[in-house]
C-alpha cells in the first residue's frame, strides 16, 4: 500500500461518509493511480437503494473514480489545501455489472491530459477480473473560498 486512509485524507477534503477511496496501491506521477474501495454493508446508501438487494449507486461508483484521480491531481497543485476539484463533464459512462457489499473496487485512472486548471481522466472500475463500471471524467480546479473581490 502506498496511502492509507489517513494519507488520503490529508490530500482529499471529502470525509466519512462521503470518502470513496479506502487505500491507494499503485501510482506513477502525472499518470495513473489505482486506489481501492472496500464495499461494505455498513454504507449509509445501502440502507435505500435497494432494500432487500443492496447495489452501490453508479453515481458513487463514478465518485470513487474522480476522488482517487484527485488524489493524483492535488498532490501536483500548489496550496492544494486552497483548492478543489470540480466535475464539468462526465462521458461515456458505462457501468457492466453491480457492485454489492463485499465486493473490493480496484479503481483505475490514467491522466489523458493537464493543462493548467483542467484536466481529463479515463477511469475503470473493477472487481476482481470483471469491469464493475468505466468513464471519461473532466475536471477543474477551483478556489475553496471565492476571493471576495469577485462575489456580489
Amino acid at each position: 500500500m502506498i496511502l492509507d486512509t489517513n494519507a488520503i485524507q490529508a490530500i482529499l477534503p471529502h470525509r466519512y461518509p462521503f470518502l470513496m477511496v479506502d487505500a491507494i496501491v499503485e501510482m506513477e506521477r502525472l499518470k495513473r493511480i489505482v486506489g481501492i474501495k472496500n464495499v461494505t454493508i455498513n454504507e449509509d446508501f445501502f440502507v435505500g437503494h435497494f432494500p432487500g438487494k443492496p447495489i452501490m449507486p453508479g453515481v458513487l461508483i463514478i465518485e470513487s473514480m474522480a476522488q482517487t484521480g484527485g488524489v493524483l491531481l492535488l498532490q501536483e497543485i500548489p496550496n492544494r489545501e486552497e483548492k478543489l476539484l470540480y466535475f464539468v463533464a462526465i462521458d461515456g459512462a458505462r457501468f457492466r455489472r453491480p457492485v454489492v457489499p463485499g465486493d473490493q473496487l480496484r479503481v483505475e485512472v490514467v491522466v489523458e491530459a493537464f493543462r493548467g486548471d483542467f484536466c481529463k481522466l479515463k477511469g475503470r472500475a473493477m472487481v476482481g477480473t470483471e469491469l464493475a463500471a468505466e468513464a471519461t471524467l473532466m475536471c477543474k480546479t477551483v478556489d475553496r473560498v471565492p476571493d471576495a473581490a469577485n462575489r456580489k
